[in-house]
């Protein structure tokens, strides 16, 4: 089983029921949740909409809970959107015209945004009106339109990406970061409570450890593991209902799954820096995904190297995979 894929709906469903649904029940990222609170809380003195909102980070961190909770503390609705699904200008007129005042428009994958939509986006948020062509052409006609004061919540995973005019009309920036052993054992531990579920602490602990600092995989590894607890008929789900769980789904003490395994034994077995076109060819995954998704565990692990080059394997890797490191081998260069 592979975690790096957008989840399916039943899984969709299954995270959507563990969501917290006030900012008091939201576990981890502390300032950016203090820093959200007062400002939902001076803008609703004021009675104003609350400024726009980027938030950044991999994903799997709560990008998506916090859009939630922002309209749920502005005690508004939220319109759910993502990038590619806006693909020409009436799609994102249709969406803006139709808000009401204050209420929270979410648009996932903002950096997948067409750059003509970003610039239509700017009189939106900030002057509350859209210009809408008629008649395309030298001699065509436009009409402004008026929008409701709103609040427009980006998620990205690539905030380079977002061109440099458009992250500035953004008031309120906030950067995701993967979660400590810590915060995920207490995710965990509230989630096999809804789920009435008894989940030992020393097996939180355990999954907490293999989730690459990520809530998102750390319910995935929960819900697996609770089928592999009900079929044993086992009470509650201990450390070795856990340790065999994990087993099968072959996620190692790092984190690591198979495919960040095969991804490491194809950066060994070149025996050369790797350009991405080249890695994603050689482990037929999309670049995009090893960009996003894989590399950045593995660089925090110490098991990747970006070089000028390209991408180069670590000392640390050779060790993970119980390989002869090649400085013990003549005539090759060592690696990181």
């Amino acid at each position: 089983m592979v975690f790096h894929d957008a989840p399916d709906p039943s899984e969709r469903e299954f995270d959507r029921s563990l969501r917290p649904g006030t900012f008091t029940e939201f576990v981890g990222q502390d300032q950016i949740r203090d820093n959200l609170r007062i400002a939902i809380a001076a803008a609703r003195e004021r009675d104003e909409p609350l400024d726009h909102v980027l938030l950044c980070g991999p994903p799997g961190l709560g990008k998506t809970t916090l859009a939630y909770l922002i309209a749920q503390g502005m005690g508004a609705d939220i319109v759910l959107t993502s990038g590619p699904a806006l693909g020409a200008p009436k799609d994102l007129a249709g969406t803006l015209t139709r808000l009401q005042r204050n209420q929270v428009l979410f648009i996932d994958e903002i950096h997948r945004l067409p750059k003509t939509l970003e610039e239509y986006l700017y009189s939106a948020m900030e002057d509350h009106a859209i210009d809408v062509v008629l008649d395309p052409g030298p001699s065509g006609r436009s009409v402004r339109l008026g929008v409701q004061p709103f609040t427009l919540v980006g998620a990205t995973t690539r905030e380079g990406l977002l061109s440099a005019a458009f992250r500035s009309r953004f008031g309120i920036v906030e950067r995701l970061e993967p979660y400590p052993h810590k915060d995920l054992e207490q995710i965990l531990l509230r989630a096999a409570d809804r789920l009435h579920v008894k989940l030992d602490a020393d097996a939180a602990a355990l999954c907490a450890e293999r989730s690459r600092g990520t809530p998102r995989m750390s319910l995935r590894i929960l819900r697996r593991v609770r089928d592999l607890a009900q079929v044993q008929q086992k009470p509650s789900i201990d450390a070795a209902t856990a340790t065999e769980g994990l087993q099968r789904l072959r996620i190692d003490h790092l984190g690591l799954e198979e495919v960040d395994r095969k991804l490491l034994r194809a950066l060994v077995q070149r025996g050369d820096a790797i350009g991405l076109k080249t890695l994603a060819a050689m482990i037929d995954e999309a670049e995009d995904t090893l960009e996003e998704v894989l590399e950045p565990h593995l660089i925090r692990c110490g098991l990747l190297a970006r070089t000028p080059r390209g991408r180069v394997p670590t000392a640390r890797t050779f060790e993970h995979l119980g390989l002869d490191h090649p400085k013990s081998r003549p005539g090759e260069l060592p690696f990181a």
